[in-house]
């Protein structure tokens, strides 16, 4: 930060790139699925540096408030937002070094409000049981299709929220949209559920395709053999394609924006595009039968 500081206070910082460096380098280069007391020697070392760093800051925060230290005329600017990144960062480093300590040292691996990330701290972990990807970081977004490949709504959901929490708001997301249930509803297995197929039926949709999870009832298995519940998976098999699209076509596979807000705002503005585009290629106005 360009700031003057009186003599007394010059010696609190000192800059420790090569040191962090070496920390991070005396860590092993294990996998993941090994046991994590093997980065225990270094470990220690790497977490005393970042309290020192840490304090630092601190005190250059301290001293910023107390008038202390003051800011050039010129560089008034750049030192104001240093100061709101410094207040922004600090209690985000205090909580990592406090779950690294528990995880590390305590064999705590579930612990309140874990961080995954300083400069993206909204992200979550997210389990989808794949062999070659067991935990994945980001966020979950729920897609609302149509007719004519127009997401009509959607929601990105906080942590990792089980797809069963997010069909009753789907369909009444439809309802306040469109002013009516839709005539079908298709969503894949891990949406089934007993009760979320009777909340649709109560909401008044005729033809609810769901696909049960498990060995099938002779009933069961009946039912979805049906002409319009198999005309229905292939409705719902058609979204993947729109997921795809999403991600490849128009960059949502990876967020460009910062922070949960610019992540929301880059999210919204890959469907808008998306929704535009599966418009134009449509060509003129068709009724949706969805709704």
């Amino acid at each position: 930060m360009a700031v003057r500081s009186p003599p007394s206070r010059s010696s609190i910082t000192r800059e420790r790139p090569n040191t962090g460096y070496w920390r991070l380098a005396a860590l092993p280069n294990r996998s993941p699925r090994l046991a994590v007391p093997a980065s225990k020697p270094a470990m220690p070392k790497l977490l005393a540096l970042s309290r020192q760093v840490r304090g630092q800051a601190g005190c250059v925060l301290e001293d910023l408030s107390a008038g202390r230290l003051k800011a050039e005329a010129g560089n008034l600017l750049e030192v104001m937002v240093a100061e709101a990144q410094l207040r922004h960062y600090l209690p985000l480093v205090d909580q990592v070094v406090a779950q690294t300590q528990a995880r590390i040292f305590e064999g705590e691996t579930r612990y309140e409000g874990k961080i995954l990330s300083l400069f993206e701290a909204h992200s979550a972990i997210i389990r989808k049981g794949k062999p070659d990807k067991p935990n994945e970081f980001g966020r979950l977004v729920r897609l609302d299709e149509v007719e004519n490949g127009i997401i009509s709504g959607y929601v990105i959901g906080v942590g990792n929220p089980a797809d069963q929490q997010q069909w009753v708001p789907a369909l009444e997301h439809h309802q306040v949209v469109f002013g009516r249930v839709p005539y079908l509803a298709a969503a894949d297995r891990g949406f089934w559920s007993s009760q979320n197929e009777k909340a649709a039926q109560d909401l008044g949709i005729k033809r609810v395709v769901l696909p049960a999870t498990g060995r099938l009832s002779a009933k069961r298995s009946e039912h979805q053999k049906q002409r319009w519940f198999r005309h229905g998976m292939g409705w719902r098999a058609g979204c993947e394609p729109r997921i795809s699209t999403l991600k490849h076509q128009f960059g949502m596979k990876r967020a460009r924006y910062k922070g949960e807000a610019g992540f929301e705002r880059y999210v919204g503005w890959c469907i808008i595009v998306q929704d535009l585009v599966a418009i134009a290629r449509n060509g003129r106005k068709v009724k949706c039968r969805s709704g």
